[in-house]
C-alpha cells in the first residue's frame, strides 16, 4: 500500500506529455521483454536483465520526481516566489531561470489546475472542492484521471504559499485568459495582508511587445505557448511589472469571492474581467468547424474527435483547454446533435459525424 500511495503522488505531479513519455519508454522495455523470451537461448536473467533494469530506472526516477520538483518550492533564502499557471509555463520558465544562473534564488509555486473550466463555487470550502473534483471525474476525459483530486491540489498551493518568507519578492504571471487571470484573483485572496512585494507581469504582453515586428508576430492566448528563450527576456523585466497595493489585493480578492458565488463550469476573459457563459457557449463553434472541415474518404463522412478539436484550439481566440472542447463534444453526441464511430473515453479513439436524418 505505501508504494502505491507513493506512485499515486508521484503520477499525480506529471503533465500530459510526461506521462505519455514514461508510458512509452515502458511499453517499449516490455516489448523487448516479451520478445527476447521469445529468443531465449539461455537463462532468463541474462536474455532480459537490460529491460528489466530499464524498467527499474524508469520506476526510480518516477519515484524520485516529487523531490527534485521539491528543489522549486520557496525557500527561506529565497529572493524571489514566481507563482505560475500550468505545468508546460511552469516547465518553460525553468528552463529560462537555468539559462539565467538563477536557479538557486528564484522558487516557483505552480496552480495546476485549468480556473477556465470547472465549477469553482465555494473552493474555500472542502465542500466546494468536492463537487470541482467530482466535475472533472465526470466530465473531463483527457489530462485528468482517477488520481485527480481538488483537495490535494488545493492544499499544496496553501502549503506552497505559506513557505514564501516576508523579505521574498512575489511575482504573478498572468495574461489575458480566464485561466491565468482567475488564478491571479485565487492568489490575491490567498495572500491577503502578506508583507511582500508583490508584482505583476504578463508574460504574452511582454513577449509580443519584444519580439512582433509588422512582418512576423505571433499573437500568445496564453503563457504556456511561449518558449523559453524568450522567456529568459521576460524575466530580465519582472522589475518593470505592475505592483500591486493593498487596494488592488483587496479589489482581486472580492472579484475572486464573486467568481466563486457562482454556479457555472465555463469563464472567459472579457473587457478585463472574467465572464461566466453558458456551459453550451462553444457548440454552435464547434459545429460550424466541423462543417468547415472535409471528412477523409471512404469514411462514410465521420471525422476524427481529435481533429476537429485541434482545429477549434488553434483558431479559438480565448484560452479554454482542449478537454473541455472534447467535452463539449461528448454532450452534442448525447443529445443527438452528433454520430459517433468508435469510443468516447478519449478524443482520438472516436470520430464523429451531424446526425443524418
Amino acid at each position: 500500500m505505501k508504494d502505491i500511495l507513493a506512485i499515486k503522488k508521484a503520477v499525480s505531479t506529471l503533465s500530459e506529455d510526461e506521462v505519455k513519455l514514461y508510458l512509452i519508454r515502458i511499453l517499449v522495455q516490455i516489448g523487448r521483454v516479451k520478445e527476447q523470451s521469445k529468443l531465449l537461448e539461455g537463462p532468463l536473467e541474462q536474455q532480459i536483465a537490460e529491460p528489466v533494469a530499464s524498467l527499474l530506472e524508469y520506476y526510480t526516477s518516477l519515484i524520485e520526481l516529487p523531490a527534485k520538483r521539491a528543489f522549486w518550492d520557496p525557500t527561506p533564502d529565497c529572493t524571489h516566489v514566481h507563482i505560475l499557471c500550468g505545468d508546460s509555463f511552469t516547465g518553460s520558465v525553468k528552463e529560462a531561470l537555468r539559462g539565467l544562473g538563477w536557479i538557486d534564488t528564484h522558487k516557483l509555486v505552480t496552480m495546476r489546475e485549468n480556473y477556465a473550466i470547472g465549477p469553482l463555487g465555494e473552493l474555500d470550502t472542502p465542500v466546494g472542492r468536492k463537487l470541482r473534483s467530482d466535475w472533472f471525474l465526470q466530465n473531463i476525459t483527457e489530462n485528468y484521471n482517477v488520481s485527480y483530486d481538488c483537495e490535494e491540489e488545493y492544499t499544496e498551493l496553501l502549503d506552497n504559499l505559506e513557505q514564501i518568507s516576508a523579505q521574498a519578492k512575489i511575482i504573478i504571471w498572468t495574461s489575458g485568459n480566464a485561466c491565468e487571470q482567475t488564478g491571479l484573483r485565487l492568489i490575491a485572496h490567498l495572500l491577503g495582508n502578506r508583507p511582500n512585494e508583490i508584482i505583476v507581469c504578463d508574460a504574452c504582453a511582454i513577449c509580443e511587445e519584444l519580439f512582433n515586428r509588422p512582418d512576423a508576430y505571433i499573437n500568445y492566448y496564453h503563457s504556456g505557448e511561449i518558449p523559453s528563450d524568450k522567456l529568459r527576456e521576460a524575466l530580465l523585466r519582472i522589475n518593470d511589472g505592475s505592483r500591486l497595493t493593498a487596494v488592488d489585493i483587496a479589489r482581486l480578492s472580492q472579484e475572486w469571492k464573486e467568481i466563486t458565488r457562482q454556479s457555472g463550469v465555463l469563464r472567459i476573459w472579457h473587457e478585463d474581467t472574467v465572464l461566466e457563459v453558458p456551459a453550451d457557449y462553444y457548440d454552435s463553434y464547434l459545429l460550424e468547424k466541423l462543417d468547415s472541415l472535409q471528412p477523409p474518404p471512404g469514411d462514410d463522412g465521420f471525422l476524427k474527435s481529435a481533429r476537429l478539436v485541434g482545429e477549434a484550439l488553434g483558431y479559438c481566440e480565448q484560452y479554454v483547454g482542449d478537454a473541455y472542447f472534447e467535452y463539449r463534444v461528448r454532450e452534442l453526441i448525447y443529445s443527438g446533435v452528433l454520430e459517433i464511430k468508435g469510443i468516447p473515453t478519449a478524443m482520438r479513439f472516436y470520430s464523429i459525424r451531424r446526425r443524418k436524418g
